[in-house]
């Protein structure tokens, strides 16, 4: 038994002890009053009365004080054990969750994350079962970050892994085939191109886990949008995918305006990817509730699987047939929506494509 539980045996046994010793001191005090008060006024002595006559015929003995009472021991005995009994079993309600807490810090602090202490506190519903509950979600909160980051590492070594691969093949080539120097060369930078747009995704993926603080201002969204269909169209236009987009109202945002453009140009881009050659993108910017603006981007795509629609938000997730990307767009968008008090889902269409749904706080004005 620790250390905390003889002080709270202590301090709890002691408060009992002086409470009984008190209470004691007070009657004693009190009855020491009454017998002071009786030597000093005497009550007048009844009047006398013949004996009673018994049938014997005998008076009765005369009448005597009772004797003195010794100290009781037994019941102080009883209530010094129970005062025992009952500081021991309130030290151990109080310091038995706090030794397990104790235990499941000392096992986290060794990397030991999944210690739960939480179904151990019983039928507690005091502080003490609190603090285990909020112990076990920072326990599964920082479980989840350390999967992440060892998942996140294994994924970027392996994304790494391909272009310096096709690097070296044709450093390779170059040696053993010397004519073929510009077709090599133009190898090499295309691939240190993608190693490029690579490590600039990684960064700007993990300044906003990590919460950098970047300027906001005021953004026109309708304008953002704008300019953006502008190029999705351009690039759309080689596949003949219609990109259709009707009026946009004029909503004004806080956000940072290059980090708000990325994130919906990688959705867009996400949904011109997967639709068919003669398919339909359909973007739609509306009011939402709680003083919010919704964009809503509509492919024709295969579409995901239901117990994927979460996993996409995630960094390299690609779904079938991932293209050319890295799996990072829709991880950035996620994040960016979060950073302006903003939130992206997505959901399966009934017949045939996906939808992905952007939510962000809004001010609605009047056309110019």
């Amino acid at each position: 038994m620790g250390r905390l539980f003889w002080k709270f045996f202590l301090i709890i046994w002691l408060a009992q002890l002086a409470g009984m010793v008190g209470t004691g001191v007070v009657f004693w005090l009190d009855r020491q009053h009454f017998e002071a008060q009786l030597e000093r006024h005497p009550e007048p002595p009844a009047p006398a009365l013949p004996p009673p006559v018994v049938d014997d015929g005998h008076p009765p003995p005369p009448h005597r004080p009772p004797p003195h009472r010794p100290l009781p021991l037994v019941p102080m005995l009883a209530g010094l054990l129970a005062s025992l009994l009952s500081a021991f079993g309130l030290a151990w309600y109080i310091a038995k969750p706090v030794r397990q807490l104790r235990g499941a810090f000392e096992a986290a602090a060794k990397g030991n994350l999944d210690v739960r202490i939480g179904d151990r506190m019983g039928r507690r519903r005091d502080e003490l079962a609190d603090l285990g509950h909020d112990f076990d979600r920072m326990s599964s909160h920082l479980q989840a970050l350390m999967n992440g980051q060892r998942r996140l590492l294994h994924d970027v070594s392996h994304e790494l892994r391909s272009p310096l691969a096709r690097l070296h093949a044709a450093i390779g080539l170059v040696r053993q085939q010397p004519a073929r120097l510009e077709d090599s060369l133009q190898r090499i930078e295309r691939e240190g191109e993608r190693m490029n747009r690579l490590v600039g995704e990684l960064l700007t993926l993990s300044r906003l886990e990590a919460g950098v603080a970047t300027p906001q201002e005021e953004v026109d969204l309708a304008e953002l949008i704008s300019d953006l269909l502008e190029d999705i169209r351009f690039e759309a236009s080689g596949r003949q995918v219609a990109v259709n987009c009707q009026k946009l109202p004029n909503f004004r945002v806080h956000a940072n305006g290059a980090l708000l453009h990325r994130a919906i140009e990688n959705v867009m881009r996400n949904a011109l990817r997967f639709s068919p050659d003669g398919g339909v993108v359909t973007l739609a910017l509306t009011s939402a509730e709680g003083g919010r603006c919704r964009i809503t981007i509509d492919d024709q795509g295969p579409g995901v699987r239901d117990d994927a629609l979460e996993s996409i938000f995630t960094p390299f997730f690609r779904g079938a047939g991932g293209g050319e990307g890295y799996g990072l767009g829709l991880a950035i968008a996620r994040r960016v929506l979060l950073a302006v008090n903003g939130q992206i889902d997505a959901k399966n269409l009934p017949e045939r494509g996906l939808r992905v749904v952007m939510e962000m706080p809004a001010e609605l004005t009047e056309a110019r």
